[in-house]
């Protein structure tokens, strides 16, 4: 099976877009680039410390500028960060060279993953619960404009890339081969 287009992973901090990345490339053979791990290469420092001395602008700047250079390169699989799509130049760029597919999962899904992590910037408030409820309401209008959605559910990750393969086959982006689970 080949992509004709790179995937940008979008979607609320624990939907599951690294790991279900990093198993989409395997599954199709390709590179696999997590959008914050490139962001903490150019910047010398966590995403954390990104956001403790020179504040979310700053980081969300920086973050335009990486996905779009990834952007690019040949077809990959690019996980983003969760805020990444909301930047309307960000979001103008994925589409101009990516097939988005914004990872769906529900409030208690993503606090069961989220909620034990240390590592989150935008979760370090006084009720980060409260917080990521609001994350959901204000980002999901913005991550339903992406070009496919598919729902990440607990459960194993293979479940999610069969149904994040089958939805790229169904809308015409993973064109030729058999699914593995045919084979």
């Amino acid at each position: 099976m080949n992509l004709t287009r790179t995937v940008a992973l979008i979607g609320m901090m624990g939907a599951g877009k690294t790991k279900v990345g990093r198993l989409l490339a395997q599954h199709q053979g390709l590179v696999f680039i997590d959008a914050d791990t490139e962001i903490q290469k150019a910047a010398g420092c966590s995403i954390q410390d990104i956001f403790e001395t020179q504040g979310e602008e700053v980081f969300r700047e920086g973050e335009r500028k990486v996905i779009a250079r990834l952007l690019n390169g040949p077809v990959h699989v690019l996980a983003t960060g969760g805020g990444a799509f909301q930047n309307p130049s960000t979001r103008a760029v994925i589409a101009e060279r990516a097939v988005s597919v914004w990872l769906r999962a529900e409030f208690n899904v993503l606090w069961e993953r989220v909620s034990w992590r240390t590592n989150r910037p935008m979760l370090k408030t006084t009720d980060p619960r409260r917080t990521l409820a609001e994350l959901i309401e204000q980002r999901d209008p913005i991550y339903a404009q992406a070009d496919i959605t598919v729902i990440s559910e607990t459960g194993p990750v293979e479940e999610t890339v069969v149904r994040v393969e089958d939805a790229l086959r169904r809308a015409g982006y993973l064109v030729g081969g058999q699914r593995e689970r045919d084979r």
